[in-house]
């Protein structure tokens, strides 16, 4: 008796695991979808330029401008899918950015500094994303609230470490992860000066991410969060240590963004960042993450994020002017939800 009752309790996650697949499935038929508009659009972008767009120099430069948003943007997914939002990213740009420059100011070897500015810049980062979700898991307190204090406190922060002045960054191996290229012999076969390390580093990130979503424990516990937070927990989901964990992840990857942005500039800058955690919330709307969590996928916002660094591109070439790039990427957002929303009650309806 006692063997078949033990048999007929679920193991602890079992109801995570069943709703994680059913999601992951639609995220994976949502990304697909994706994918087949962004050929589409790309076709048409092409033609909106005479060819300039699919040339390979302007291929690699729409992806070395993406590499920080789809970075910042894979992170968010983590927080949203939860069902919470992380409006800190930008700031941490900043903040990690100039402390990272100081650090190498005061090491000037360039192996030790390079290591110790990118343990001080993903660290403080992730510190951050620890301030972040600790009110939140802890007392209740919405995201929104608390990743607002931690944008004003970064960005402060940033200012007065550095008086408002940028600090230089001289240091080679810093600055090649920025803006260097690898595999030169490779891109003169079409053209172009290497693969961007920017691309790279983020094609690391996306991947890596995608595979802790989909294929891992805590991947599916992030799911049966957002999709209801009392059955995880009623489930055996160890809510407060996952929700947490989803903070210090976008913290940390804001950290390694900052790190790829400064070593582009060759300068920690305090007013860099600024606008970024729009940019990256708009690249996982539009990638197929519900604002109201439990439904996502890192591809999606991958592809997201390409979008719109396709569209900013686009415009760039056509000559629209900065201001009018806000108010497209304004109403992209808002499309973007819209969307998801009128989906949301088409299902329920």
């Amino acid at each position: 008796m006692a063997r078949e009752q033990a048999q007929a309790v679920p193991a602890p996650d079992s109801s995570a695991h069943r709703t994680a697949s059913g999601l992951r499935r639609a995220a994976l038929v949502r990304t697909a979808g994706l994918v087949v508009g962004l050929a589409v659009i790309l076709a048409v972008l092409n033609g909106l330029t005479h060819g300039a767009f699919l040339r390979p120099e302007n291929v690699i430069n729409v992806l070395r401008q993406i590499a920080v948003n789809a970075i910042l943007a894979t992170g968010q997914t983590f927080v949203i899918i939860t069902a919470g939002i992380d409006l800190s990213v930008g700031s941490l740009i900043a903040l990690t950015g100039v402390l990272m420059a100081g650090t190498m100011q005061a090491h000037p070897a360039v192996a030790t500094g390079m290591l110790l500015a990118v343990a001080v810049g993903v660290g403080v980062g992730a510190l951050a994303g620890l301030v972040n979700g600790w009110p939140v898991v802890k007392f209740g307190l919405p995201p929104f609230i608390t990743t607002l204090a931690m944008m004003l406190m970064a960005r402060g922060l940033a200012f007065l470490y550095t008086h408002g002045q940028p600090i230089e960054i001289d240091n080679s191996a810093f600055n090649f992860a920025g803006s260097g290229f690898v595999l030169p012999s490779l891109g003169r076969f079409i053209g172009i000066p290497g693969i961007p390390m920017p691309a790279l580093v983020m094609l690391a990130v996306v991947i890596g991410a995608h595979y802790v979503l989909t294929q891992t424990r805590f991947g599916r516990y992030v799911y049966a969060i957002g999709g209801n937070e009392e059955a995880a927990r009623l489930s055996g989901v160890g809510v407060f240590g996952v929700k947490l964990s989803v903070y210090l992840i976008s913290g940390a990857l804001a950290g390694l963004a900052s790190l790829l942005l400064a070593g582009r500039l060759n300068a920690g800058i305090p007013q860099s960042g600024q606008g970024y955690e729009l940019q990256c919330i708009a690249a996982v709307v539009v990638g197929g993450t519900s604002l109201m969590g439990g439904r996502g996928s890192v591809g999606g916002t991958f592809v997201g994020a390409l979008l719109i660094g396709m569209l900013y591109n686009l415009m760039n070439l056509l000559a629209v002017q900065s201001y009018a790039q806000d108010v497209v990427l304004g109403a992209v957002i808002l499309i973007a939800v819209l969307l998801d929303q009128l989906r949301r009650q088409y299902l329920t309806s």
